[in-house]
């Protein structure tokens, strides 16, 4: 058994030994959702103030509104209640590291975990690769306020998000835990 996978349960075992959560409803309690990154510097929780039950967490690499997002984010509205919706990218993101294209070629190479230093990203192993990586949009991010504002704008556009639901552009600072409105992005997801 790997070190990660025997601590994580026996976490479990000490989460479960006090659980009293068992009774929560499906739908969010306080009626919202937040699409963020997966960096695991960002607690949503904390920097939201959450607790179990209270809002819908969808996280992806950049918390882009991909197509698999937006369809989480209708389903948290249909069938589950929700009434606002938080866009919230955040500073020092991976994303900002790369383009598509260099994801693209880094695949065609290898499978392997890259690395990265002060010349660029680096295999660090020959193949085999994949191709397939090229019919991939990796939705890297050049500018984050513009990505937020980009997210705010194709979430309220899309035909299934219904037109009175706000959603808010932020970014999360990772040096201070501090959320920072991106103006033009709230003012777009009225």
């Amino acid at each position: 058994m790997s070190n990660v996978l025997n601590e994580v349960l026996i976490a479990n075992r000490g989460y479960v030994a006090s659980f009293d959560k068992g009774d929560l409803p499906m739908p969010p309690g306080r009626h919202f959702a937040i699409l963020t990154c997966m960096d695991a510097r960002l607690d949503p929780a904390k920097y939201a103030g959450l607790s179990e039950g209270d809002a819908h967490v969808i996280r992806n690499a950049g918390g882009r509104a991909s197509d698999d997002a937006i369809r989480s984010l209708v389903i948290s509205y249909k069938l589950l209640g929700t009434r606002e919706w938080f866009v919230i990218h955040h500073t020092d993101c991976g994303m900002e590291t790369f383009t598509d294209e260099i994801m693209r070629d880094l695949l065609s190479s290898s499978l392997k975990t890259a690395s990265v230093d002060a010349d660029g990203w680096h295999d660090c192993c020959e193949g085999p690769g994949s191709a397939e990586g090229k019919y991939i949009d990796w939705l890297t991010i050049k500018d984050q306020a513009q990505s937020v504002l980009e997210d705010v704008v194709r979430i309220k556009s899309h035909p299934l998000v219904p037109s009175d639901i706000p959603v808010y552009g932020y970014i999360y600072d990772v040096k201070s835990g501090a959320l920072i409105e991106v103006p033009e992005a709230t003012t777009a997801g009225k």
